[in-house]
């Protein structure tokens, strides 16, 4: 017989905001680089693609214990 973690309703749906608020940051990152990849490309000759292609490899995430008000 398998144990099964029993969570009560309200950590539940504490669960399940903070997973949207998780799906929403990576969404919000995501479009941050594609913005970022978009100026650069027509930046001329560069100016700004420097700056921006040094972190570019690497997404950092917010802060999970930052509250985000919607």
């Amino acid at each position: 017989m398998t144990n099964r973690v029993s969570y009560t309703p309200q950590d539940f749906q504490k669960m399940c905001k903070q997973a949207e608020r998780d799906q929403e940051s990576k969404k919000l990152v995501f479009l941050m680089e594609r913005v970022k990849r978009q100026i650069a490309q027509r930046s001329p000759s560069g100016q700004a693609g420097t700056a921006v292609n040094s972190d570019s490899g690497s997404v950092r995430l917010p802060i999970r214990s930052v509250p985000l008000e919607r």
